[in-house]
């Protein structure tokens, strides 16, 4: 099965929802995929439940898809606490940034947003 990771670094919301939106199609076709949000994409958080996207956002986290959110980014947007509240994974592995090692070391191939 092919392993593919996107990477959302973009504080623009239309960026965003292209990665959403890509992930979810490589889920449905079969692809086993990781959302990672990194950089200034973590200051969406709190705007993107009720978004016109807002119901993909929901079958994606309902799905497990949602990886790793940077801790330190969020931090720093001050979305720390809603990314929280959403219940999604926080990592703060490489200097309280996300990792992205452990994925390339699991086979995926990256694509960045």
């Amino acid at each position: 099965m092919r392993k593919i990771a996107i990477v959302s670094f973009q504080g623009d919301m239309s960026c965003f929802v292209h990665a959403l939106l890509n992930l979810w199609n490589y889920h449905e076709r079969g692809y086993e995929t990781a959302l990672i949000v990194e950089g200034a994409s973590t200051k969406l958080l709190p705007d993107i439940p009720n978004s016109p996207k807002g119901e993909l956002w929901k079958k994606i986290r309902e799905a497990g898809l949602i990886k790793s959110v940077c801790k330190a980014c969020a931090a720093q947007m001050g979305t720390l606490e809603e990314a929280e509240r959403q219940g999604l994974p926080i990592d703060s592995a490489l200097s309280g940034h996300s990792d992205l090692e452990p994925f390339t070391r699991e086979g995926y191939e990256i694509i960045l947003f």
